[in-house]
C-alpha cells in the first residue's frame, strides 16, 4: 500500500494535497485538530474544508490529532509505517501578529511539532519523501533593505538590481533580520528539515511560501490577505490596510500550483533542498492593486481605511525567484495569475456564504 500523510488537511494547501493526490496513492491520511479557529476565531474554522474531504474522497482518512504530542502521532506513524512514501507537512501557526502574543505556543506548533515529524518519519518511514511549507519570513525584514521605488501603486525595486528581472532567490540571507517572532518558528522548523536531509541523508525539501492562496482558504484578518479581501469586498465587511500607504507588494501563488511542485518534486527527491515558492513575475500585486481588482470582480466598493503602523518584520516588496526549482523540475509551470485566482475565489466565497445563508 502506498500512503501520503499531510498534516494540517483541513487548510489551504492540506486540502489541496489531499485533492492532488487522492488519485495517486492508495490512502491518504490526513492530521488536523483546527487550531487555525483557536488562533483566528470561529470564521477561520476549517471544519468545512476537512468535512468536504471525508465526503469527496473515500480514500482520505482523517486524525484529530495535535502535531505537538508526540506520542499521538507515534500511534499513527506506528500504524502506517514504511507504507508511508509522502509527507506533506502544512500545519502550521501562520501569523505574525498572533505569534507575539503566544510566543509559546507558536514555537511549539511551528519548531517542535516539525521536529516530531521529522523524527518520527526517520524512525518509522526512512524513505518517504518529506515535503516542508516554510515561508518567506525566514529571510526577515532583509527585503526592505534592497532598493526600493515608490510607484504611483506600489513599491517596486530598481530596475539595475538583480532581483528585478526574477526576484528574490534562496542566496538571500535569513541573518542579521529581524524575523518576527513567527519567522524565527519557522527558521528553526526550516533548518531543521533542511539537516534531517543532509545529515540523516533523507528526502527533505523546504518550499519558502510568498502568499499562499487559492478557493479553499478559510481567510482571516490576521492571516490570508487575499481571501479575507476578497470576504470583505463581497460582504461590505470593513477592511484594514497596515503601513507602507497600501503599496506593499506580494507574490501570491496558487494553492494547486504550489501542490504540483511537490508532485514534482516527489518523483526526483533530493536530500535536504530548498527552494523559494511564490508567483513570481508571473502572479504578484500591492494592496491597492489587490483593492481594485476585488472591487472590480464583485462590483462593490471596498470599505477600508489606513494604518500607518505596519507590521513588525512585515516586507516591503517581495517576489520570488523560483528559477532554482524551474531548473531542476522543468516539467512544472504557473497555471493561475493573479486575476484568475481572485475571480475563482470569488465564486467558491460566494457559494460557501450562500450553503451557510
Amino acid at each position: 500500500m502506498k500512503i501520503a500523510l499531510i498534516t494540517g488537511s483541513g487548510g489551504l494547501i492540506g486540502s489541496e494535497s489531499v485533492s492532488f493526490f487522492a488519485n495517486k496513492f492508495d490512502l491518504v491520511v490526513g492530521i488536523d485538530n483546527n487550531l487555525r479557529q483557536y488562533f483566528f476565531g470561529k470564521e477561520a474554522s476549517t471544519d468545512w474544508n476537512r468535512n468536504r474531504l471525508k465526503e469527496k474522497f473515500p480514500n482520505y482518512k482523517d486524525y484529530n490529532a495535535d502535531i505537538r504530542n508526540y506520542s499521538d502521532l507515534e500511534t499513527i506513524f506506528k500504524k502506517y509505517g514504511t507504507d508511508i512514501s509522502l509527507i506533506i507537512h502544512t500545519a502550521a501557526q501562520p501569523s505574525h501578529d498572533w505569534a507575539a502574543k503566544e510566543p509559546l505556543t507558536d514555537f511549539s506548533v511551528n519548531a517542535t511539532g516539525t521536529l516530531n515529524l521529522l523524527e518520527l518519519t526517520r524512525l518509522y518511514a526512512p524513505e518517504a519523501v518529506f515535503i516542508f511549507t516554510s515561508t518567506n519570513k525566514v529571510y526577515g525584514d532583509n527585503p526592505n533593505l534592497l532598493p526600493l521605488v515608490e510607484q504611483e501603486t506600489r513599491w517596486e525595486i530598481d530596475t539595475r538590481h538583480p532581483y528585478f528581472e526574477k526576484g528574490i532567490d534562496e542566496q538571500m540571507s535569513i541573518d542579521h533580520s529581524k524575523h518576527s517572532v513567527f519567522g524565527a518558528s519557522k527558521v528553526a522548523a526550516d533548518i531543521m528539515v533542511q539537516e534531517y536531509g543532509r545529515y540523516f541523508n533523507m528526502r527533505t525539501a523546504i518550499f519558502r511560501g510568498g502568499c499562499l492562496t487559492g478557493p479553499n482558504h478559510s481567510g482571516a484578518q490576521l492571516h490570508g490577505f487575499l481571501a479575507y479581501l476578497m470576504k470583505c469586498a463581497i460582504t461590505g465587511n470593513h477592511y484594514t490596510i497596515f503601513g507602507y500607504k497600501g503599496k506593499q507588494v506580494r507574490d501570491n501563488i496558487h494553492s494547486y500550483d504550489l501542490v504540483n511542485m511537490f508532485w514534482h518534486y516527489y518523483q526526483a527527491p533530493r536530500f535536504g533542498e530548498v527552494y523559494n515558492a511564490g508567483g513570481s513575475r508571473f502572479s504578484n500585486c500591492s494592496m491597492l492593486e489587490a483593492i481594485t481588482m476585488c472591487e472590480d470582480i464583485t462590483g462593490n466598493k471596498l470599505s477600508y481605511s489606513y494604518s500607518e503602523s505596519n507590521r513588525i518584520g512585515d516586507h516591503i516588496w517581495y517576489i520570488s525567484d523560483v528559477s532554482k526549482f524551474e531548473s531542476h523540475y522543468p516539467g512544472w509551470k504557473f497555471t493561475y495569475g493573479i486575476r484568475e485566482t481572485l475571480e475563482e475565489m470569488f465564486y467558491s466565497l460566494k457559494k460557501r456564504m450562500e450553503a451557510i445563508a
